[in-house]
């Protein structure tokens, strides 16, 4: 019997190609969807790592010190077992990129310390007018960028800082981001702390790294939820694709099977063959796709970091999708006659 399902694939070849590489199309597009969620979160990580903090205290009510902070007058306060509190500006803003607006994140914090991140080149912002910029932005140390209503000159390069599905980040210093975000009003949106304390201060809530994660994810988690479900639709359609081929297989070889039947051949066997040929033509599809994947997604506008566990877990899935999808050729299988093969009805 797999003799006779290798023997089938030889023969329909133009068939099994075209399955494969429809199924490859969607395997690779189910990827670029799962790096493209992920990446909105490698961003996050990757920003907030960046700042060299272990949690921040924002205005009790609040949410985050991001995305879900309220700007308050800067206060300093003494914090039982912290050794650096550090005063930080967050919010957004927009420039001009060759003629068309484009929104950026703008971090401000103390030129020395924690809060201002690692640099590729150049160095960190000591005046108000200096900004270090993300290197996705492509812009040379000494050019002079408008942001907002402000001219800026970048002094350091972060390398591949981005955050917001692609949205390049700068670094001010505290005063350069008042300036640009508060008007020049001597206000904050939260205090760096490093290590953790025990407790908030009255009127402050602690957030520690993973809500700081969050807070900076929460503008995307309507997008995450959608491509989650887009992926899903698309396994669904794998399993289609796959299913469809193996029923049009089942259907032209109906005498074969009646044949098989007639000389006592089990059904298992049916199966077995029936099983092979899905699960070569969705592991090959599955190789497609992995490649096609990692080829397509330097083309997309936003980051795509597909997770090392979800290329381990693709041969899984489209074994099980060929296993599912050979049980659409199953039925046609069992019901032949086997009064077919000797020319019956």
């Amino acid at each position: 019997m797999l003799t006779a399902a290798l023997r089938d694939l030889q023969w329909r070849k133009r068939r099994f190609v075209i399955a494969i590489v429809g199924t490859g199309l969607v395997f690779a597009m189910t990827l670029v969807l799962t790096g493209l969620a992920n990446g909105f979160r490698v961003e996050a990580v990757r920003t907030v790592d960046s700042l060299g903090l272990d949690g921040y205290l924002v205005k009790s009510g609040t949410t985050g010190p991001f995305l879900g902070s309220s700007a308050f007058p800067a206060i300093k306060l003494q914090i039982p077992g912290v050794q650096v509190a550090v005063p930080l500006v967050y919010g957004s803003a927009t420039m001009q990129d060759h003629g068309t607006a484009r929104s950026v994140n703008v971090f401000g914090s103390p030129e020395r310390g924690p809060g201002m991140p690692p640099l590729e080149k150049g160095r960190g912002p000591t005046l108000p007018h200096e900004a270090a910029v993300s290197s996705t932005m492509d812009m040379p140390i000494g050019a002079t960028v408008e942001i907002g209503s402000r001219n800026l000159q970048i002094v350091g390069i972060v390398d591949d800082s981005t955050a917001l599905a692609g949205q390049p980040n700068v670094f001010l210093t505290v005063a350069g981001a008042q300036k640009l975000l508060f008007s020049d009003q001597a206000l904050i949106s939260s205090i760096g702390v490093k290590p953790m304390p025990e407790r908030a201060p009255s009127g402050f809530t602690l957030v520690n790294r993973d809500g700081a994660i969050n807070d900076l994810l929460r503008a995307l988690t309507g997008a995450r939820q959608a491509m989650t479900l887009m992926a899903g639709l698309l396994w669904v359609v794998a399993a289609l694709i796959v299913g469809s081929m193996i029923y049009m297989s089942a259907i032209e070889r109906t005498r074969d099977f009646a044949v098989f039947k007639a000389v006592g051949v089990p059904t298992r066997s049916i199966l077995a063959g029936l099983a092979m040929q899905a699960v070569i033509v969705a592991v090959l599809a599955a190789a497609l796709g992995g490649v096609l994947s990692v080829l397509l997604g330097p083309l997309f506008p936003m980051r795509v970091d597909i997770p090392q566990v979800a290329f381990l877990l693709l041969p899984v899935v489209a074994i099980t999708i060929g296993v599912l999808a050979s049980l659409a050729g199953l039925r046609r299988a069992v019901t032949v006659d086997p009064a077919l093969a000797f020319g019956g009805p």
